[in-house]
């Protein structure tokens, strides 16, 4: 029997504050069919408690992993959905748990992807929210409690669903060299903002507002790996040129000077002109 795609749906949960809702969260994946838990800064916890909370994950329990940063818990991920109840200014593409699952799984094809949730008071900080593809948001009244493990398995249950009803390989997106990682879009949006300060871009604008929209246009957009690496490579080549550029100037400007004080240095040396010798009337 051939591994489910579950496996390659990787949950991340951000500075977690309760160990209960880690163990609650270990129960849903277990009970969903995914593997690969990630921490990001948590409380402390012990792993016996929470195998009290979810019996019998002593195998998601033994994977679990702590990361440091968010780009390292993601770095291998190739398309990430944030689950948030906030609203953006950014053109974040939206989705409920239904549809975010369907993408989830069809760039599940092509490697790891990962679903993000926040901390249990203030939910995930913008600079978690700029390193997803998608923002899902769960319909509910306007009481809107939803505790992180609740929503953590209403995004899980609608992939175990979808993974369950398919009958063949779900097609990937129609990229010939697949989607790039999350390390590839950091390396390309770190170039382009030296080439935007480079041409002095952020000199009347925000650069966090405009990095801002810069990934939501380039998430939205999809690139394949090949279509990253030519937006970063015209980043780079920016940067080349304004480098060269700017050491012509001083090489053209060091090269005026020397002529102008040749030039200056001839003049002194020549000698100056005899008296005119002025005659008497006779």
């Amino acid at each position: 029997m051939s591994e489910s795609v579950m496996t390659a749906v990787t949950v991340v949960l951000y500075e977690s504050q309760d160990p209960i809702n880690i163990g609650a969260v270990v129960r849903a994946m277990k009970n969903m069919g995914a593997v690969d838990l990630r921490l990001i800064r948590p409380c402390h916890y012990d792993l016996n408690r929470i195998e009290q909370i979810a019996h019998d994950t002593r195998d998601v329990v033994a994977r679990i992993r702590h990361f440091d940063t968010i780009d390292d818990a993601l770095a291998d991920c190739r398309y990430v959905v944030a689950f948030s109840g906030r609203r953006r200014a950014a053109k974040w593409a939206r989705h409920t748990p239904r549809t975010a699952a369907v993408d989830l799984l069809a760039h599940a094809q092509l490697g790891r992807v990962a679903i993000m949730f926040g901390r249990e008071d203030h939910g995930l900080p913008n600079d978690a929210l700029d390193r997803a593809h998608a923002v899902a948001t769960i319909p509910t009244t306007e009481h809107f409690s939803l505790n992180v493990a609740q929503a953590c398995l209403l995004a899980l249950y609608e992939c175990h669903v979808l993974a369950g009803d398919a009958t063949k390989k779900l097609a990937g997106p129609k990229h010939a060299k697949g989607a790039p990682t999350m390390e590839e879009f950091e390396l390309t949006f770190r170039d382009a903002e030296k080439a935007l300060e480079a041409l002095s871009y952020f000199k009347t604008r925000s650069p966090e507002l405009i990095m801002r929209s810069m990934r939501a246009l380039l998430f939205r957009a999809e690139p394949d790996a090949r279509e990253l690496l030519l937006v970063r490579t015209a980043s780079i080549e920016v940067l080349r040129t304004v480098e060269r550029e700017s050491r012509l100037a001083v090489e053209r400007a060091l090269a005026n000077h020397a002529v102008a004080r040749e030039a200056a240095v001839r003049t002194e040396s020549q000698p100056a002109d005899a008296p005119h010798e002025v005659g008497t009337e006779s």
